[in-house]
């Protein structure tokens, strides 16, 4: 074993979620090897034709990763080892706090083309294809933005893929409405923390009324425009919005937590033409802050 590559405890936890044959065209090549080529490249950014030989074929590498980000086996794993997690009381439901990060994408991330891939596989590939690939334009450049809840042992819940200049509030809504963890005992799934904080750019009275909708108790600050047009609008204008001070530090987390998914230079940076691709690529950082707990 080398630097990066999954231990064998790593293995034990992760090898039961995995894809066992391909249906047709023949067996899987090994599973370990081929993730840890994956891995390598998550850590390192290099082009996948430049991975080392001990990971075998470049193309197959890569294939994989791709079949994989397209029918969604990355989050099915991602969901699997959260269950394992919950089953065992390593997940803290009692708070979770949502943020975002900007990654700047290369300049070979561009240039996709704008229908979807004809790929092979399941039907349901399509469906995860973008028209817009999750590129914005801004004065800096190209750039995609992570959309991410985290709970509170520093572990993603669930993750979402936009153009860099998409606005926080808008997205905190979808970003909540993917978090799903099956229970091991069979039931609904887990699918809302107990308490979220965020800081003030999703204040809005939608996302306001959404968390009390679904009973979720909430610290997110009010910026100074909305307090303002409140008071102006008096009786009508509802309540103060109540501040937890304890709970608003506790949103460090979520960024601490985007701290050790951006250590990944592949992740730091968007190499990725495909959206589906660069969200599998995300998941697969995640799986392993997953399997490191």
């Amino acid at each position: 074993m080398r630097r990066g590559d999954l231990s064998d405890a790593e293995w034990a936890r992760l090898k039961p979620y995995l894809p066992r044959n391909v249906g047709r065209g023949g067996r899987w090549k090994g599973h370990r090897r081929v993730i840890n080529g994956i891995l390598f490249r998550l850590r390192t950014g290099i082009p996948w034709r430049d991975l080392p030989s001990r990971f075998g074929e470049w193309q197959t590498v890569y294939d994989r990763h791709r079949r994989w980000s397209a029918d969604g086996t990355w989050e099915e794993i991602l969901r699997a080892v959260q269950t394992d997690a919950d089953a065992q009381g390593r997940i803290d439901w009692s708070m979770a706090s949502v943020d975002s990060t900007i990654c700047r994408a290369h300049q070979h991330a561009a240039g996709a083309r704008h229908r979807p891939p004809k790929v092979p596989g399941r039907r349901v590939w399509p469906a995860r294809h973008r028209d817009d690939e999750g590129l914005g334009r801004s004065r800096g450049g190209l750039t995609t933005k992570v959309h991410l809840v985290g709970g509170g042992g520093l572990r993603p819940l669930t993750l979402l893929i936009t153009p860099g200049q998409w606005g926080d509030a808008p997205q905190m809504i979808p970003v909540l409405e993917r978090i799903r963890v099956p229970r091991s005992n069979g039931g609904h799934p887990r699918t809302r923390p107990e308490y979220l904080s965020g800081d003030r750019a999703y204040s809005s009275r939608r996302n306001r009324r959404y968390l009390c909708r679904r009973q979720i108790k909430h610290t997110i600050p009010e910026p100074s425009n909305q307090q303002a047009n409140r008071r102006r609008r008096g009786n009508r204008g509802g309540r103060p919005v109540g501040f937890d001070k304890a709970r608003y530090a506790r949103r460090n987390e979520v960024e601490r937590l985007i701290g050790k998914l951006k250590i990944n230079r592949a992740v730091a940076m968007r190499f990725d033409k495909r959206a589906y691709v660069f969200h599998g690529t995300v998941s697969v950082a995640a799986i392993r802050l997953w399997l490191r707990t």
